[in-house]
């Protein structure tokens, strides 16, 4: 999610390009000279709307609970924010998994070594900074490419010993505001077997990508050779909540189950093998790829992804639009466009996967397998 926005909602801003006010116009004045006065240029609009929401705030006499929860969230991910700053062009994985699992569990190496694999292609690794599956993950990345967001509790935790006194860790009183740097700053996911906590983040991640509150990124759901508990969790999702039509069977797409570390690792590097990232721009939704896709190839997605667009195919762009140019985004990638239905991104994920499986798509890394195409996922 590290790079570009949401797919949700459309373009626009939220405001409809109305300059914010506090209702007091002596006050926004203020505001606008407090700016002025901090030499705020970059993204002003942003700033300007955060300070006029916190004038709003003192004048609705809000209760001392409410400001200290509003207080400490914004100071929370303002610590986040510094910390994954310097790094947003690095690609990460955040690691999901149980805080009990034991060092000697085979799920620990697991974790341990899928973190290890993708170091060892430039990936860093984010975990919770926990023990148990948090702490194989940063042993296995390494210190150059951990991350830890910790949590605080009354009866845990403290940070791990491979991250404690790393300048990459920072700590969270809130589970929203963690659970949110914890999908917003990494370019896929590896959750492994763990209890309440895990089940609630790995189902908070499929539902964020599925609504489109989140860009698209590979999911890994990985178990031991001979494990069963993703098989069990799959097969709820597919009987209890796909059998009354809950969730649709596409949906299924956007993860993948495995044993292996070797596939886990194909599926969340190869993601990226032609795909780069997206935005929209105006009602288009432009799709950065590493290799331009030939007519032939474009012809043939525009057919079998026609259900998903409102007006016309799939078209290739000549270059980067305007606003791409203002703002340098990703100028030197190739690009295509189309308009998007935002609501079938579950097929979306299936266009990125067809986009990465093109025979113009750059060659996997060496020594590693082609990604799992779209009906080995659907394993229901």
């Amino acid at each position: 999610m590290s790079d570009g926005q949401a797919l949700r909602p459309g373009p626009g801003h939220a405001n409809h390009g109305r300059a914010p006010t506090t209702g007091d116009p002596e006050a926004d004045r203020l505001v606008a000279a407090l700016l002025d006065e901090l030499e705020v240029v970059a993204n002003r609009d942003q700033i300007q709307e955060m300070l006029v929401t916190v004038a709003r705030l003192a004048k609705g006499q809000p209760d001392r609970l409410d400001l200290k929860i509003a207080n400490a969230a914004l100071r929370e991910m303002r610590d986040g924010f510094e910390v994954f700053a310097p790094y947003r062009s690095t690609r990460k994985v955040t690691m999901f998994g149980s805080a009990r699992t034991l060092p000697t569990d085979p799920l620990y190496a697991q974790a341990r070594d899928l973190a290890s694999r993708l170091a060892g292609m430039d990936w860093s690794t984010v975990t919770g900074a926990g023990p148990g599956i948090m702490a194989a993950g940063l042993e296995g990345a390494g210190p150059e490419h951990s991350f830890g967001i910790n949590i605080r509790l009354p009866f845990e935790q403290v940070a791990n010993q491979f991250i404690v006194s790393d300048p990459k860790l920072v700590s969270m009183k809130y589970f929203f505001t963690r659970k949110l740097l914890l999908v917003k700053e990494s370019d896929g996911y590896a959750v492994l077997p763990g209890g309440f906590g895990t089940l609630d983040e790995s189902f908070e991640l499929l539902t964020l990508l599925q609504t489109g509150k989140a860009l698209p990124a590979p999911v890994v759901l990985l178990e031991v050779p001979g494990g069963s508990y993703w098989q069990a969790w799959e097969r709820f999702v597919t009987q209890e909540v796909g059998g009354r039509g809950l969730v649709s069977a596409d949906d299924h797409s956007l993860y993948l189950i495995t044993d292996d570390v070797q596939e886990a690792a194909s599926e969340l590097l190869g993601f990226y093998r032609n795909y780069h990232s997206l935005r929209w721009v105006g009602e288009r939704l432009v799709v950065r790829l590493q290799a331009a896709p030939s007519a032939e190839e474009l012809a043939g997605l525009s057919e079998e992804f026609a259900p998903i667009c409102t007006r016309g195919g799939i078209e290739a762009l000549p270059g980067p639009l305007p606003s791409e140019l203002r703002e340098d985004d990703h100028v030197d990638l190739a690009r295509v466009a189309l308009s998007f239905d935002r609501f079938s991104y579950a097929r979306l994920r299936q266009l990125i996967d067809a986009f990465n499986a093109l025979a113009s798509a750059p060659p996997m890394p060496a020594g590693l397998p082609a990604p799992a195409c779209q009906t080995s996922r659907q394993s229901g």
